[in-house]
């Protein structure tokens, strides 16, 4: 990857992330989140691991986020504005998105071509066959652990929101 594809879309990155950690609203912290992850899956485009990419898509801002997001209406968090209500920041994440899908597609079907070409990859890079013995060989302890801390939140939350729900029913019935 080239220093004049990797500087820009690692300084996005680094500022969705910041957002992640400073935005008000969860909900507005989980989209930039979102954003995270649609960059870091063109880095991996773009690093030739095109099956990384699009299961940095699939899993993480897709299936992931949509939990994370499913926990944060599950608890009824802080309600969020409205996208009308501020069209500036409505605008720059329109820009931002289309910039990484641009990122993402000319990754994917070879338009800007990676500054090293000629680097040699080892036989099978970048196939199912390699990322599963590497994800369930090597690192199946931290998947295994990943799945389980992701389960632990979810029991969490509906287990929070059960005891909110059951002190609220419990102020209105005077009980």
């Amino acid at each position: 990857m080239s220093p004049m594809l990797f500087y820009p879309i690692a300084t996005m990155a680094v500022i969705f992330a910041l957002a992640v950690v400073l935005a008000k609203s969860p909900v507005r912290s989980a989209l930039a989140l979102v954003a995270v992850m649609g960059l870091l899956a063109v880095s991996f485009a773009f690093l030739q691991a095109h099956l990384v990419a699009a299961l940095q898509i699939i899993v993480y801002a897709g299936a992931v986020m949509v939990l994370f997001l499913f926990v944060i209406t599950l608890l009824n968090l802080e309600s969020d504005r409205g996208i009308g209500e501020r069209p500036k920041v409505s605008a720059a994440g329109l820009v931002a998105g289309a910039i990484m899908a641009g990122g993402l597609v000319c990754a994917m079907t070879g338009l800007v071509e990676p500054a090293a070409r000629n680097v040699a990859l080892p036989e099978g890079f970048g196939t199912t066959v390699v990322l599963a013995r590497q994800m369930f060989g090597r690192y199946v302890v931290a998947f295994e652990l990943t799945s389980i801390l992701l389960l632990v939140a979810v029991v969490g939350a509906v287990v929070l929101a059960k005891r909110t729900a059951a002190e609220n029913v419990e102020g209105v019935t005077g009980l």
